[in-house]
């Protein structure tokens, strides 16, 4: 066989990469999928980064489609069913689309463009459900302006890969679960809303008519219809006696029912207690809804050691390592002169507390009554000063326009704080505080402050939050109390407090009652939850439904 050259050897290498660089380049050429996505990515973009998670999951898998192995897909569109159970809105996620969109790629001459739209618009239902787990759907602090509870923290690149993990390792479902608060008292609120859930589907529970009220030993047509609307919310077990007399074990189902609507439990069925047990199981269903999306802003705070004022529950609530170990009843805020809801954190107590009349109360409480009754100012033991501090004589004031006055109530008794003033940083000039009105606490509904928190029992709180038995146990207290003198204690380590607005609450035994929305503030929040989310993949040509 002759001999090849040097030369001749390399000039047919070189022929031979020649040949096969169209191939090379026809391999490396995207896909029309592929090609499809990454020019409406590239179109969102240029809109304004309107979706960045959904461009940034797409750039990382160099626009590559996801949704290609149907067990993945059936694994979405459950999860994105599953919602539900959240209070959340399947359609916000566009499910009835996704499906439809699935179907017609069952045709095996679906063109790419439609592969990819359908590819481009799972991902958005994915990521935008994960996040509404996550951190609820509708951002609270438009509702309430002032909110400054932090979100629920987010680490863009990790979470980002962290959805990219599941869809290529066809863990969807389980990140779905992640995404959840991982609290027990969330599960239960899911659990209360798919019970509720059955029974409003059958119908719901009766309306009781009107009627002269029922009261305990009454024979009347409307008591096994009492006792039906019950057993339907939990109150009676099934299967309790029927018949028309308002028996005893009735009556104690009513009182509790009562008890849990803030009525008077008194075990007479009237007006208020009838429009109570009139509320459908559908408008239940809304509250707990509602519940569910503040959980999901909420529920991440809970941890370690911290006060809870539950609002709507006239309630506080001393937590140790995340779990409850003290509980009293508070009065908060009337409604025109509502509690806030807010985070900080308690810094110091103050024993004796003298009292500066907020601006507010001055002009609508005190000085009407000081022009009903000059006596007033010193029946209440209240000083008269200017603005540099200085006594003022009252008789001095033009009480029909007072002006730069400030009025100050002295310590003890009497004084509107009570004996002891619990204090944290905030702008509403709100505390915690013991009160000498503590017969109000007997009441059911307890809405009477000027938007503080009256406290009963506020001393053995105030012994858990010093945490110092051996210098602060209550003895030690009292008798700091007892010296009249106003006195300022630090606590060693700030406590942190959340003031939140709960309208359901879980009872032990498994019962779900609902509270009065004293503040109207649930409206509000289903119709932002109800209002139905918008994908900006609408926004490109023919994206829109």
């Amino acid at each position: 066989m002759p001999a090849v050259s040097p030369l001749s050897s390399r000039l047919r290498v070189l022929l031979i990469a020649l040949c096969l660089l169209p191939l090379a380049g026809r391999a490396r050429a995207p896909d029309p999928e592929t090609a499809s996505i990454r020019s409406q990515v590239e179109q969102l973009a240029a809109a304004g980064g309107a979706m960045s998670a959904l461009t940034d999951f797409y750039r990382q898998r160099q626009y590559a489609p996801a949704w290609t192995r149907p067990a993945t897909v059936d694994q979405l569109l459950a999860a994105l069913a599953g919602t539900a159970s959240d209070g959340l809105d399947p359609e916000d996620y566009g499910l009835s689309r996704l499906k439809a969109m699935r179907a017609a790629l069952a045709d095996d001459k679906a063109a790419p463009a439609q592969r990819a739209r359908f590819d481009l618009r799972a991902t958005d239902a994915y990521l935008a459900a994960l996040v509404q787990l996550y951190r609820g759907k509708v951002a609270p602090v438009t509702l309430d302006p002032h909110w400054n509870f932090e979100e629920r923290p987010l680490d863009p690149a990790q979470d980002l890969q962290a959805a990219i993990d599941a869809v290529d390792s066809g863990r969807v479902a389980e990140l779905f679960a992640r995404a959840r608060p991982q609290d027990p008292l969330y599960d239960r609120l899911r659990d209360a809303l798919a019970r509720l859930r059955a029974v409003a589907q059958r119908g719901g529970w009766p309306g009781l008519p009107d009627g002269p009220t029922l009261k305990p030993g009454m024979r009347d047509a409307r008591v096994p219809l009492l006792r039906q609307r019950l057993v339907a919310g939990g109150y009676l077990p099934a299967g309790e006696a029927a018949g028309e007399r308002y028996d005893a074990t009735l009556e104690a189902a009513v009182k509790q029912f009562q008890r849990d609507q803030y009525l008077a439990a008194d075990g007479g069925v009237g007006a208020a207690t009838r429009a109570a047990l009139n509320v459908t199981a559908n408008r239940r269903v809304d509250q707990l809804r509602v519940n569910l999306e503040r959980a999901r802003w909420l529920m991440h705070e809970v941890q370690g050691d911290f006060v809870v004022v539950d609002i709507a529950g006239y309630k506080v609530s001393y937590y140790k390592d995340g779990k409850s170990v003290w509980s009293s009843r508070v009065q908060v805020g009337k409604p025109y002169r509502s509690t806030p809801v807010f985070k900080s954190r308690i810094t110091y107590i103050t024993l004796n507390p003298t009292w500066t009349v907020p601006p507010t109360i001055l002009k609508h409480d005190i000085v009407p009554k000081i022009r009903a009754d000059p006596g007033y100012l010193a029946a209440n033991r209240i000083r008269v000063l200017d603005s540099k501090g200085q006594l003022v004589p009252p008789r001095s004031v033009n009480w029909n326009n007072p002006r730069g006055i400030v009025l100050r109530q002295d310590a003890g008794p009497g004084n509107s704080l009570g004996r002891l003033v619990i204090r944290f940083p905030n702008p509403y000039a709100v505390y915690l505080h013991d009160t000498p009105h503590q017969e109000l606490f007997g009441a059911s509904r307890r809405d009477f402050s000027s938007g503080c928190i009256r406290v009963q029992h506020a001393r053995e709180l105030a012994v858990l939050l010093l945490g110092d038995p051996a210098k602060w146990d209550r003895v030690a207290l009292d008798r700091a109390i007892d010296t009249g003198r106003t006195q300022t204690v630090n606590l060693a380590r700030p406590v942190p407090l959340l003031l939140a607005y709960w309208t359901v609450h879980l009872h032990r035994d498994g019962r779900v009652s609902y509270r009065p929305d004293i503040y109207q503030r649930d409206g509000r929040l289903l119709a932002a939850l109800d209002r139905r989310r918008v994908s900006p993949l609408d926004a490109l040509p023919g994206g829109a439904p």
